[in-house]
């Protein structure tokens, strides 16, 4: 009989880079644990009727799940030493992100989510570079953006960098996104290509511009109380499981935005990238905002990103 039972929570389907990585972390604890685990992934919370995405939140912080996967921002209000991965056009490439998030500013947001959260962060995976996409016009310069109705995530940061660039940022969980696409109920949407692609964004939006302006962070969570309350070797299985995961992830991440690339093209659609000079009218657009977060969060954690 197993020792342990980890119930891992999920909100996108199969094909997700986030929901392979967690199969290679599964498929890792049972080599190394064997009988002593059982690693179940559990069904996609969207696909409940009535579920949304962030309740995987809360069943993993009261222990009715073990595990999920869950894009940082949602946490930024409780850690806001997060929140810099939520400032625009702050990381340029994934080397960057990578170096910190395994370094010394990884060992401090994991300090500061096990002092402030129910959580552990057993790893930082990638959510992929951001972009742009619409239903009206191309985007080349924040008078584009004007007027248009963007779905945003629960993030402060992101809905006040989106007001800057004349946008009319609305919260809309993972669960009803696509339907709010579809719809038209908003003109706009940001994602990586890979969400873009996944949840069928291009069938309503023939308008893509690789803005790049966010690199988002997906942190691989753990009720802490279980994770602590485990034997020292069960504890360091985790950890390495999480550890090569995370390499799988990453590399899943990277060659998909090469394939999705591939398949916007494949159905008729070519995205816009910009020029250094529109790239640099968007961020000087937001800029008062990354000096505002700079102010309240303090040069080191900047310096720490690198």
């Amino acid at each position: 009989m197993p020792t342990i039972t980890i119930n891992f929570g999920r909100y996108q389907g199969d094909a997700s880079v986030h929901t392979r990585g967690a199969e290679v972390f599964g498929n890792e604890l049972v080599t190394r644990l064997g009988a002593r685990v059982l690693f179940q992934l559990e069904a996609n919370i969207t696909e409940t009727p009535g579920a949304k995405a962030a309740d995987l939140l809360d069943l993993v912080e009261t222990g009715q799940l073990t595990m999920c996967y869950f894009a940082s921002s949602y946490l930024a209000g409780r850690v806001p030493e997060i929140g810099v991965f939520d400032l625009p056009f702050l990381i340029d490439s994934r080397e960057k992100a990578y170096a910190a998030l395994d370094g010394g500013l990884g060992e401090l947001l994991k300090a500061r989510f096990a002092e402030n959260t129910g959580f552990r962060v057993l790893a930082f995976w990638d959510n992929g570079f951001r972009h742009f996409s619409n239903n009206a016009r191309p985007l080349r310069s924040p008078a584009d953006c004007q007027g248009l109705k963007i779905r945003s995530m629960n993030s402060e940061l992101h809905q006040k960098s989106f007001r800057r660039l004349g946008f009319e940022p609305v919260f809309i969980d993972v669960a009803d996104y696509p339907a709010a696409v579809a719809s038209g109920e908003v003109d706009a949407q940001e994602n990586p290509l890979t969400n873009s692609y996944q949840f069928g964004v291009h069938k309503h939006h023939p308008y893509f511009t690789l803005s790049g302006h966010l690199f988002g962070v997906s942190l691989l969570l753990c009720n802490k109380q279980i994770f602590d309350a485990r034997p020292a070797d069960m504890r360091a299985a985790m950890e390495e499981a999480a550890g090569i995961a995370t390499s799988a992830q990453r590399g899943f991440a990277a060659a998909e935005d090469a394939e999705m690339m591939a398949q916007l093209r494949a159905a008729g659609i070519e995205p816009l990238d910009m020029t250094d000079a529109e790239r640099a009218a968007f961020k000087q657009a937001v800029q008062p905002v990354v000096d505002e977060a700079r102010a309240e969060l303090g040069e080191e954690l900047f310096a720490a990103l690198g």
